[in-house]
């Protein structure tokens, strides 16, 4: 799991520091930067994954210019460090990036450590003899990671999903697209799956949809004539062997949660979810945080989400610890635990509810005067 994150001048953040538990919920107003937060860990797999590296993952942004913080002075550069904890042993990363004049972009520092132990220390001699060097990460050079292929590979395990439930129905207006995270190769990954494992999941996934779908009796994933696959529920009518449907007919709400379920079997590390509440019924979403914690006694995996939800705070067990608290300001959003926000733990003393503590803490300055607008 990611212990600890220091970030500066990257997106909203011009300098934060926090740390993290193995679940962790990012709460703020529109705008504050809980998704920049979550790129954070999805440019750190980039940096990792075969194909991948340092130029394309910048150049995907925008360039260094559109990621570095617009609250930023006279130190232009940008950096993420993180500490992770792997089976109890500490590794940390830090990768700090500048762009010449050009617009390319080099590595400033970079440093791996492996509890006391550093691995690699950048700029080294063999860089400063060829700067171009600089251009590339150590994460990305395959001959230079052996001695950190552990937080390589748990670096390359980092999961964003996002279903989009319209592009789940229709694969074939985007074809070609592998690993996507927003469904296009959702139901290739299911039916790719071994068969065993496939039908274990599905078993378990349909206990917990019949708390949204009470009519829902089992799942199937199948290959048409031509090959392509199909997510088919069988639900129970008046006729005695029930109907089956394809996932063309499922809602938009059950097709997220199908998407959340599979999600949280399918892999070992960390899980980053946006709004997972959309298009959710209020009496599911109170119940995800609980998942949660069933998958992850299945499967220790971190999940870090962001929300809006009042139902998914409402959740009893979620400790304060847990939540990271995003406060705009004018020099950058201030990323804070809400067991360290006095306001917040006055209030929950007092006997109130986590999510009313805290999401009219997390709102909008002057939002109630929406209302008074005139159209």
């Amino acid at each position: 799991m990611f212990a600890r994150v220091r970030l500066s001048n990257w997106r909203n953040f011009t300098e934060v520091d926090f740390t993290m538990q193995n679940r962790v919920f990012l709460i703020g107003p529109n705008a504050s930067g809980k998704s920049n937060l979550l790129d954070v860990f999805r440019f750190l797999r980039e940096l990792s994954m075969e194909g991948g590296g340092l130029q394309p993952a910048v150049k995907r942004r925008g360039g260094l210019a559109s990621i570095r913080s617009l609250a930023a002075r006279s130190d232009t550069k940008v950096s993420i460090s993180v500490t992770m904890d792997l089976d109890g042993e500490e590794w940390s990363y830090l990768i700090e990036m500048d762009s010449d004049r050009k617009g390319e972009v080099r590595i400033t520092k970079e440093k791996v450590m492996h509890g006391l132990e550093t691995l690699v220390d950048r700029p080294s001699l063999e860089d400063k003899k060829d700067p171009k060097r600089l251009t590339q990460c150590t994460l990305q050079q395959v001959n230079e990671n052996f001695r950190m292929r552990a937080m390589v590979e748990f670096l390359q395990s980092v999961d964003y999903v996002h279903i989009v439930p319209q592009i789940v129905r229709e694969p074939d207006r985007f074809p070609g697209l592998v690993d996507d995270p927003y469904g296009a190769d959702f139901l290739e990954r299911m039916a790719s799956t071994n068969a065993n494992t496939r039908k274990a999941r599905l078993r378990r996934m349909v206990q917990a949809l019949q708390l949204a779908v009470p009519q829902l009796e089992s799942l199937e994933v199948a290959r048409d004539k031509k090959g392509r696959p199909h997510l088919k529920g069988k639900y129970r009518h008046w006729r005695s062997k029930g109907a089956w449907q394809a996932e063309t007919t499922f809602s938009d709400g059950t097709l997220r949660l199908i998407g959340l379920l599979w999600a949280l079997q399918d892999g070992k590390g960390p899980l980053l979810l946006e709004e997972p509440e959309l298009s959710l019924h209020p009496y599911i979403v109170r119940n995800i945080p609980r998942i949660f914690i069933k998958a992850q006694q299945r499967s220790p995996r971190q999940v870090i989400l962001s929300t809006h939800s009042p139902e998914m705070l409402g959740d009893e067990g979620i400790g304060l610890d847990e939540v990271l608290v995003l406060t705009p300001e004018m020099e950058g959003t201030r990323v804070g635990k809400a067991s360290d926000i006095e306001q917040i733990t006055l209030l929950m003393e007092g006997g109130m509810r986590l999510a009313d503590a805290i999401l009219p803490y997390t709102a909008p300055r002057d939002s109630g005067q929406l209302t008074m607008l005139e159209f």
